[in-house]
């Protein structure tokens, strides 16, 4: 039996949004412990090399990354398999490109382009809310971050705007009726919509119903909805809105981009 944390990891058992070649080769880059477990995360050198395409092999954006070119949420991140997952920023200040990390309808990771002062926070949802020693509260959240001395108010499933420059919590957003939300597991993973209701099951699954703009209704567990704002979204979401179209709208839109393919050639 073998003993030890596992260094590797076959391309056939990674992750299907990472979108991987099928001709890559046998290995995958295995994801070194972090804030994101190894589903939710995609290797920063996946970014670099395959979706950026600012180098070719593994070791150029190793050399990349060794001189502190990358910065994740703020931080110069030098490990060419650290985790970047949902809601973290990413930053390239040679070429001065900000990003934010969300999913697109399809629930695969996607860079969304965002302005320099939405760069400074990033939202978290809260995991979990415990009572430790000396009777000192604190709060748990998605990305692994431990905050002391949270608001009493503050409740497992809300959302807090956390300051990166700070570390402290500048506001907080409950999932109530009518708040955004940012679907971020399921089938209907990488969808936006507000919240319509709660339904509550006792010994089952809290369930929450939400609409998108477009006004399709759907529903997934209440452990996949993501708060993002109170009113409205506070930070920058996709183009497409987070509107997942059905299926004769997508087949439009492929025979509309092959008619355009064909126009071009």
């Amino acid at each position: 039996m073998a003993r030890g944390p596992r260094k590797h990891l076959k391309r056939l058992n990674a992750p299907k949004h990472w979108l991987l070649d099928k001709m890559g080769g046998i290995w995958a880059p295995r994801p070194i412990t972090g804030p994101h477990g190894l589903r939710e995360c995609i290797p920063i050198v996946l970014i670099i090399r395959n979706r950026m395409r600012y180098a070719k092999t593994f070791r150029e954006a190793a050399l990349i990354l060794r001189e502190k070119n990358i910065l994740v949420d703020g931080k110069p991140r030098m490990e060419p398999t650290f985790p970047v997952g949902f809601m973290d920023t990413f930053e390239i200040p040679k070429v001065q490109k900000l990003f934010r990390v969300l999913y697109d309808v399809k629930g695969r990771f996607t860079l969304v382009g965002i302005p320099r002062d939405e760069a400074d926070f990033k939202l978290c949802r809260i995991q979990k809310v415990l009572t430790g020693e000396h009777g000192i509260p604190y709060l748990v959240t998605h990305d692994g971050r431990t905050v002391r001395y949270p608001h009493p108010d503050i409740k497992v499933s809300d959302t807090v705007k956390f300051n990166l420059k700070t570390g402290k919590i500048d506001e907080s957003y409950s999932l109530t009726t009518g708040a955004p939300v940012y679907v971020t597991g399921g089938r209907n993973c990488g969808r936006i919509g507000r919240v319509e209701a709660v339904e509550k099951h006792d010994g089952a699954y809290t369930m929450v119903h939400m609409v998108d703009a477009e006004g399709t209704k759907f529903v997934t567990r209440i452990g996949n909805v993501f708060v993002i704002g109170k009113d409205a979204p506070v930070i920058t979401i996709p183009g497409t809105q987070g509107i997942r179209p059905d299926i004769i709208k997508n087949r439009e839109l492929r025979l509309r981009a092959i008619a355009k393919r064909g126009m071009v050639q």
